[in-house]
């Protein structure tokens, strides 16, 4: 069997496939690779654990010449990938849910308290040498406890970090999904509303859990950040186009909103041009996976549904399309 790995991963989920006796070829660029390159160095494999930079569409399925199995998504989102399209060309999906969930949650609360106590810009102050001494009124920033926190999108994600506010800052959950959990408002004594609307305009703090759809695309615009407390934060860890990266720079720049911190970006890797003006905003580079014990157990989820596949079995978490 051949296996190509389209970006280098930590160790373990390498190891994994090569331990099967198969050829694992990883790709020599440590960047993104074009279309062609995707498809020559794809070709002929049994098997692609592609990365969430990759685009897959069916002519690239058509292009590794009939031969891949199954597409292993290293990342638990898969718009990168045209689902239908792969599916249509007989090739099986899968990805790396449940194990990066602890970790993208601790990156949430992380954003929520660095941004409500205005850690980054504290930071940069202390750097410049501009402080002088305590002062009553220096960087003042606002509390998360027992404030109200807005999840939008109460995946497995979403859900822990209204575990952690809920159990660890006393805050109150209101929260929107297309789906109501009441089994999850009995143990958060969370709310649920019908629409993100009353969200938006209830919560003090709000973090996005959605996934990217054509529906979720640019759900967060200027109208709803309108709707928002001129008190309110808002946080993404979801994927950078559902939030309009230019409205969102214009409401933090005349105080629609107190502040905001993105761990996504709308276009990555280039950012809408003047957020980075602003200190009423923290930008972290699309990490909040980025753990080495996560990192490494998304590589051996990917190279487990590999195996399973490659071995006549189905994998252990497919893409349903």
């Amino acid at each position: 069997m051949k296996i190509f790995i389209t970006r280098k991963i930590p160790n373990k989920g390498i190891d994994m496939l090569r331990g099967k006796g198969w050829e694992v070829v990883v790709s020599p660029h440590d960047r993104v690779l074009t279309k062609d390159e995707l498809i020559s160095m794809g070709r002929g494999a049994d098997a692609v654990l592609a990365q969430l930079t990759d685009k897959i569409d069916g002519s690239v399925v058509d292009g590794w010449g009939g031969t891949v199995k199954i597409v292993a998504n290293y990342a638990v989102g898969y718009d990168n990938l045209k689902t239908a399209e792969i599916a249509g060309k007989g090739v099986l999906m899968s990805n790396t849910p449940d194990v990066l969930t602890e970790t993208v949650a601790e990156h949430a609360i992380a954003l929520l308290l660095s941004i409500a106590h205005r850690i980054v810009e504290s930071d940069k102050f202390s750097r410049a040498g501009k402080f002088h001494g305590w002062e009553p009124e220096l960087l003042l920033g606002s509390d998360m406890s027992h404030k109200m926190l807005g999840i939008v999108g109460l995946g497995r994600i979403g859900s822990r970090v209204a575990y952690h506010a809920a159990k660890g800052f006393d805050m109150n959950i209101l929260y929107y999904d297309v789906r109501r959990n009441e089994a999850f408002e009995k143990e958060m004594g969370a709310q649920f509303r019908e629409n993100a609307v009353d969200v938006f305009k209830e919560a003090d703090f709000i973090s996005i859990h959605v996934p990217l759809l054509d529906s979720t695309r640019h759900m967060v615009n200027a109208e709803l950040l309108k709707t928002m407390k001129q008190t309110a934060y808002l946080v993404n860890t979801s994927r950078g186009p559902i939030v309009d990266e230019v409205a969102l720079r214009d409401a933090l720049k005349v105080g629609i909103i107190k502040g905001a911190a993105i761990d996504v970006w709308e276009a990555e890797p280039n950012l809408t041009p003047g957020l980075t003006d602003l200190d009423n905003i923290i930008i972290t580079p699309h990490i909040a996976s980025a753990t080495e014990e996560t990192r490494q157990k998304m590589g051996e989820l990917a190279a487990k549904n590999i195996i399973e596949v490659l071995e006549g079995r189905a994998p252990v978490t497919p893409i349903k399309v």
